[in-house]
């Protein structure tokens, strides 16, 4: 884990042996060329050990994505897609991934792969890169769905949920939250219909140009590259959200 988790650039089986105080790379690149071990059996013995000594029932559950850009057409998941890491389209995977954070500190929690519908309508390359049968294709915002039900269900203490306009966009996330009677802070596009109330839905830009200037407050979301990062924030009570 030192290794793994050590701030290196170009990490192989000998920076990687390096950093975690080895004299040979061989036990690295047995780890992680032959080894077998359980993924997943990995992942909830790190959340046990999360809600041990970080939980706190204020936690906040981060719900967020990342690519990793790459030469060739062989690991799994990779093709011509857009990735935020980059800010544009790009050959790469894409993950998507669950954060906790709490007064105590952050970390990871949980880690799905996105498989484009191109990669799951070519079984023998889902083969050769190791993808079983039984996988299917499965949204992002699924995917999400199935990190914070496992967090939820395994009784990680969350207050509220946050996530970006990919996943505050779609309806299906955000009545799931709400089924689990969690809180939730979310981007959604300008262009978001929303229901004010027995009126007819209106744009999520339409309903903030109506907020009285004097109900704005500005608040920092903590320090960026650049110093505080400032946003406006407004607060309006909402009908609960069942339909799209």
């Amino acid at each position: 884990m030192r290794g793994l988790l050590a701030p290196i650039a170009g990490k192989n089986g000998w920076t990687l042996a390096e950093a975690a105080g080895e004299a040979s790379p061989l036990g690295m690149q047995r780890l992680l060329n032959a080894a077998r071990w359980d993924a997943d059996a990995v992942r909830d013995d790190l959340r046990s050990y999360v809600i041990e000594h970080l939980g706190a029932r204020d936690g906040v559950l981060i719900v967020d994505e990342t690519g990793f850009l790459k030469k060739g057409d062989k690991s799994a998941g990779v093709q011509r897609q857009y990735s935020g890491t980059a800010g544009r389209i790009e050959n790469c995977q894409l993950g998507v991934f669950l954060g906790y954070a709490t007064s105590a500190g952050r970390t990871f929690l949980d880690r799905e792969r996105y498989l484009p519908k191109s990669w799951i309508g070519d079984r023998d390359r889902c083969a050769a890169a190791g993808i079983g049968p039984g996988v299917e294709f499965a949204t992002k915002q699924v995917l999400a769905r199935r990190m914070l039900r496992r967090a939820i269900e395994a009784g990680v203490p969350a207050s509220w949920v946050s996530a970006d306009e990919v996943y505050g966009q779609d309806y299906k996330f955000r009545v799931f939250l709400e089924q689990y009677r969690i809180g939730y802070v979310v981007v959604v596009p300008r262009s978001q219909a929303i229901s004010g109330g027995l009126g007819p839905r209106a744009r999520a830009d339409s309903l903030v140009a109506q907020v009285p200037a004097s109900a704005w407050r500005r608040l920092s979301a903590g320090q960026g590259a650049k110093g505080p990062r400032l946003y406006d924030w407004a607060m309006a009570t909402l009908p609960i959200i069942r339909d799209p």
